[in-house]
């Protein structure tokens, strides 16, 4: 199996991650697998928890968004036909009222969810590719999608519509928000870290973030004083986030790392990769 895909929760302890064919969650301190989901001959290309922590969100390449109980695996609800093309990025709001789902052919939808009913609110449509990576606001009213088409596009979510687009000559793979949500930082197949404003789309800074290979995976620490990559360079990488300098790099994957995270409480660095591996590290900063 390969690891696409992972995300964490704090009050469960947890970190689930998605890969061919399953999805499993682990105990953050002792490394050990408490629960599996398996869904035959699929593939996972994204998993979060609702923010509630009631259920496990996870996308699919058959199209289809499947939620699951994270203490018995058990199915919750399907959304069939959720993208034409599989759906390969999918976030929730903090309410827990609404999945943000994005697919192969290069659409962005918004949900509503409910026990009773998950009913498709909008579809937004002006990627050309792939849809790669979502992030949402904390008040739940923007949301962020990056595409292998070479443009990240600021979504309203009360008008569906567009709120600004970023264009560059790259695969974008990663993207994420600086912690006061006025900039943006993002990585992809030219080998950069960008930094971009929220208000305007315009880039603040570009730095070389990897020699050796695409970033895909980002992160930014709750203080906003350091942020985390990792790619097909298969190295960890922490940095200072407004001095853009490098302060760590870990070594251990073996395979091209697929996604990066710092847990909630700042403790450690999780990262996955496509050989399989789930590496965790010590975060090198205390708590802010």
């Amino acid at each position: 199996n390969f690891c696409t895909n992972f995300c964490m929760k704090q009050w469960y302890q947890r970190r689930v991650r998605g890969s061919k064919e399953n999805i499993r969650v682990w105990v953050t301190d002792t490394s050990s697998e408490v629960l599996r989901i398996d869904v035959p001959n699929m593939t996972c290309h994204g998993v979060c928890f609702m923010q509630d922590g009631k259920s496990i969100i996870s996308a699919w390449n058959d199209g289809k968004i499947r939620a699951f109980k994270p203490q018995s695996g058990s199915a919750l609800y399907t959304i069939h036909d959720a993208h034409k093309q599989g759906v390969s990025a999918i976030a929730t709001t903090s309410d827990s009222k609404r999945i943000v789902s994005g697919g192969g052919e290069g659409q962005v939808r918004v949900w509503d969810i409910s026990p009773q009913r998950q009913e498709m609110k909008a579809a937004m449509k002006e990627h050309k590719g792939v849809v790669t990576c979502i992030k949402i606001r904390t008040n739940n009213l923007e949301c962020v999608s990056a595409s292998d088409d070479g443009t990240c596009i600021i979504w309203d979510l009360n008008r569906f519509v567009r709120n600004q687009i970023i264009f560059a000559n790259t695969l974008f793979k990663a993207i994420c928000y600086q912690p006061s949500e006025t900039q943006l930082l993002s990585g992809g197949s030219d080998r950069k870290v960008s930094y971009w404003e929220t208000l305007d789309g315009s880039q603040i800074r570009e730095m070389e973030g990897s020699q050796d290979g695409s970033i895909n995976g980002l992160d930014i620490s709750r203080d906003g004083n350091y942020f985390i990559s990792g790619g097909s360079s298969r190295k960890v990488k922490v940095w200072k986030y407004n001095e853009g300098e490098v302060t760590h790099i870990g070594l251990g994957h073996s395979g091209d790392i697929t996604r990066v995270k710092i847990c909630p409480n700042s403790n450690h660095i999780i990262s996955v990769s496509a050989d399989g591996a789930i590496l965790r590290w010590k975060y090198p900063f205390p708590p802010s």
